[in-house]
Order: structure tokens, then sequence, then C-alpha cells
């Protein structure tokens, strides 16, 4: 289960919807649509996560609502 933030907004200069991890450096994905955008963000988590793994880095554990509206 991902428990991750996932902060998710339009980008004009992509022409999509993007999907940004803030607690995974670099960790982001786009979509057509919102749900998309959301289901390419948790699979780039999976691989950010097997990745750090592989490498032995450190995986933050994750805290919840990071940002405030």
């Amino acid at each position: 289960m991902i428990r991750y933030e996932i902060i998710l907004y339009w980008s004009d200069e992509d022409n999509a919807f993007i999907a940004e991890v803030p607690e995974l450096p670099g960790c982001s994905a786009d979509g057509q649509t919102y749900q998309e955008a959301i289901e390419n963000a948790e699979l780039v988590i999976q691989e950010w996560i097997e990745t750090a793994e592989e490498l032995g880095r450190p995986i933050p554990v994750p805290k919840g609502r990071l940002l405030f509206a």
C-alpha cells in the first residue's frame, strides 16, 4: 500500500498532470488524466523503493501529509 504523499497538478509546459512524491527525491510521474498520473506515480514509487533496496540506500518512512493548502 502506498502511504507517501503525492502532489498532483496540471502542467501547461508538459501538457499533462504531474504527480510528485516529495519524500522520495526525484520521484515523479505524469499522465493525461488524474487517474493515469496517480497510477504511474504508484509504479514509480515501487521502482524507487526497489532501486533503493538494491543499492542499500535508506528508504524514508512515510510521514503522511506534509503540505497544507
